[in-house]
């Protein structure tokens, strides 16, 4: 079983350099206790080395206890417009997909008709799903398809039972390709300054992962 495996993944594996990620986390670290609990951290790209860590759909996901969420809201009213951005969050606290509601959603017109598009890196927990499935049901404006890119705690059966409940409430739930991390990739995440952009460098398992999720997925619903 894919989710058992719970060993720490080595940076090199990420593609990163092994010192990168201990960097990181520790200027988050000194960051983050500055910051209220409930900081959530918004904007319209993500760091590249946050992107090749966080969305890698793999088998393990030690170590990844945040949720990216890439947002496209496509408004459909007297002023139609489309606006774009991420929220990251750390899982202790608020989730990023409670901020899309609370504070994202919110900023969109009133009574208009929204297709919202998430690409998230893993799948919502239980409470986040009753959320999703009371704004569906509240708003009968919106549309929501997620994009996931691995199943969170896929084998519990209250997981399972919630995954449903979002598709009864009209959620379209996806696992993502190798061409929506792609997307993902030339949309949502940070290219250097004065560099050409980068082209997307699929992992090694991608396809594969993404056929076991596509599966699992097919079988909970």
């Amino acid at each position: 079983k894919m989710a058992e495996k719970q060993e720490e993944p080595s940076n090199a594996q990420n593609g990163e350099p092994d010192n990168a990620e201990e960097g990181e986390g520790k200027k988050k670290k000194v960051k983050r206790e500055d910051l209220p609990p409930f900081e959530i951290v918004t904007g319209e790209r993500l760091p590249a080395i946050f992107f090749k860590f966080q969305f890698r759909n793999v088998e393990y996901s030690s170590g990844r206890n945040k949720t990216f969420l890439c947002y496209v809201v496509e408004t459909q009213g007297k002023e139609p417009g489309t606006c774009r951005g991420y929220l990251e969050d750390e899982h202790a606290a608020a989730h990023a997909e409670m901020a899309f509601f609370n504070t994202i959603l919110p900023r969109c017109q009133a009574g208009a008709r929204h297709d919202v598009t998430w690409y998230v890196s893993s799948s919502p927990c239980v409470a986040c799903a009753q959320r999703i499935c009371e704004a569906l049901r509240k708003d009968k404006g919106l549309r929501l398809t997620i994009m996931v890119g691995r199943l969170f705690m896929w084998e519990e059966p209250e997981m399972q039972a919630a995954l449903r409940s979002m598709k009864e409430a009209g959620c379209k739930l996806r696992i993502m390709k190798p061409q929506d991390f792609e997307y993902v990739w030339k949309n949502f995440v940070e290219q250097e300054e004065g560099e050409e952009a980068k082209s997307f460098v699929p992992w090694e398992d991608i396809q594969e992962n993404f056929q076991y999720y596509e599966e699992k997925l097919a079988e909970i619903l």
